[in-house]
């Protein structure tokens, strides 16, 4: 079981719009209706509802709502999630992203224990904690991460632990702290090819993310490393096999590819729907390329079947390595 959740305090009694930052920015292009392929069901089953409840009835707000995950029926329908710590306030505007921007509040404190003794309560096998970006502390938050990591060893120490980063830009020692805590599965997405990153991501560096993770395998080759990308933004097919190899080049053993869903008329618009068979084709092409594991799909997502991922990660490094 896995379980992403974003413990924010929200306050129902305030309207606020979803995004302020961006209220006043012109309307993105429109994106062109979604194929048959793109398209789930609305989440209305027992478990989602049992799910949703316990989201409600603990004050949590889940990462898996506010991204407009498509997959987030299936997913709570098995009780599967994500813990997304230090707050739901990202100092970055990326024009992909769902998450509101703006200037976050002060970190909780009690914050990693409080993760911990979920993670034991609800008997995680595994779990993904990921954040928003948080340039506004000195580290990035990369303490935080440390403190997270160990208050689930401690509370769940047959758990393990997954954790998708923000880059840590200009931060100085933060990922060697972060590396030290020793996750099981380091992940940062690249989200886009290096073309796209003015328009995408521009608050990020594409070199800098390929060099973390590069440095997280030089500092302990143990760790899993995990990156993803989504398609859809008007990239081109040999930009994505650049980056494949640039990621293999950083030893990266997992690669996640997804179609980009346009979550507001304020953001990035869907420059095409990538079909089914093209997915495949990179899929093939990845693994191919040399990683271990790679999930190419319409809706696939970085967490989505986080746990199951880790299994097939753990026997193809096994594989490998006695083929060698």
């Amino acid at each position: 079981m896995v379980t992403v959740l974003d413990t924010r305090q929200p306050d129902a009694t305030v309207s606020r719009p979803r995004h302020p930052e961006k209220a006043h920015r012109p309307d993105a292009a429109a994106s062109p209706p979604k194929p048959d392929w793109i398209r789930v069901k609305a989440p209305v089953s027992k478990g989602y509802q049992e799910t949703r409840q316990i989201a409600r009835d603990n004050k949590l707000v889940t990462v898996c709502e506010e991204a407009g995950c498509p997959n987030i029926g299936g997913c709570w329908e098995k009780k599967h999630a994500t813990f997304m710590i230090m707050g739901g306030i990202c100092t970055r505007a990326c024009s992909f992203c769902n998450v509101a921007t703006g200037m976050p509040h002060a970190l909780d404190a009690d914050e990693p224990e409080n993760v911990g003794r979920a993670v034991a309560k609800m008997g995680l096998n595994h779990v993904v904690i990921t954040s928003v970006d948080r340039d506004d502390l000195a580290d990035g938050g990369a303490e935080h991460f440390v403190r997270t990591i160990r208050a689930i060893r401690a509370a769940a120490p047959g758990t393990t632990v997954e954790i998708l980063t923000p880059d840590f830009l200009r931060k100085p020692g933060a990922l060697e702290k972060v590396v030290a805590a020793k996750p099981d599965v380091f992940n940062h997405n690249l989200e886009t090819v290096p073309s796209k990153y003015l328009t995408v991501r521009p608050g990020a560096r594409y070199f800098h993310s390929i060099r973390l993770l590069q440095r997280v395998k030089e500092l302990d080759p143990t760790i899993f490393t995990k990156s993803g990308i989504m398609v859809g933004l008007g990239e081109e097919r040999n930009e994505v096999l650049q980056l494949m190899d640039d990621l293999r080049t950083a030893d990266v053993d997992f690669i996640t590819i997804g179609q980009y869903l346009q979550p507001t008329k304020k953001h990035h618009a869907v420059i095409r729907y990538v079909t089914p068979e093209e997915f495949q084709s990179l899929e093939k092409v990845a693994l191919t390329k040399g990683f271990l594991v790679v999930s190419a799909s319409p809706l696939t997502r970085s967490s989505h079947h986080a746990g199951e991922d880790f299994e097939r990660l753990k026997a193809a490094r096994l594989a490998r390595q006695s083929a060698a």
